[in-house]
C-alpha cells in the first residue's frame, strides 16, 4: 500500500479551498471532480511539505458526506492507500476486524478505477484505491470552480 492522501470533509469545496490555504498554506490545487457514481465534489491539494489533502464536499443532499457534516463528525475522514490489488487488500483489513462501509466503486477522480472504504473498531477509516501509480495533477485551477 502507497499512501495517496487524507480525505477532508467540507459543506463546499470553495469553503475547504478557504479553510486549507488559510490554516496549512496549501496552495497547489488538482482540477474539480463531479463524481456522480459517489455523489460527492472532490478536489486534491497539496501543501508545501508534499502532503496531499482530498476536499470532499456533497453533490446532493441525500449524499453519504451530507450525514457526516450534518453530525459534525469525521472532518478528518479517512486515510487513502493506493493498491495493486483491492480485493486482497480488502481481505487483509477484514481479518483485522475492518468493516466494509461501501462496495467497490468507479471513483471520477482515479480515472474510473474502483475504491472502497473500511471502518477500524477504533473508528479509523481507510480508502483503498486500486490505481497502482496514480499520481494527481496539480495545476491551480482559477476558472471554473464549484461549491
Amino acid at each position: 500500500m502507497k499512501f495517496d492522501h487524507v480525505g477532508v470533509t467540507t459543506t463546499g469545496l470553495a469553503a475547504g479551498r478557504a479553510l486549507l490555504e488559510g490554516s496549512i498554506g496549501i496552495r497547489e490545487w488538482t482540477v474539480e471532480f463531479r463524481d456522480e457514481v459517489n455523489d460527492v465534489w472532490v478536489q486534491f491539494g497539496r501543501c508545501g511539505a508534499g502532503m496531499c489533502y482530498e476536499l470532499v464536499a456533497p453533490l446532493s443532499p441525500s449524499s453519504p458526506i451530507a450525514s457526516v457534516l450534518s453530525r459534525k463528525i469525521n472532518v478528518l475522514n479517512h486515510l487513502a492507500y493506493l493498491v495493486e490489488d483491492l480485493a486482497a487488500n480488502a481481505a487483509r483489513l477484514r481479518t483485522m476486524e475492518f468493516v466494509q462501509v461501501s462496495v467497490a466503486r468507479p471513483a471520477i477522480a482515479y480515472g474510473g478505477r474502483l475504491i472502497q472504504f473500511f471502518v477500524a473498531p477504533s473508528r479509523l477509516m481507510i480508502e483503498l484505491i486500486e490505481a497502482p501509480g496514480h499520481q494527481h495533477r496539480y495545476d491551480n485551477p482559477t476558472s471554473s470552480r464549484t461549491p
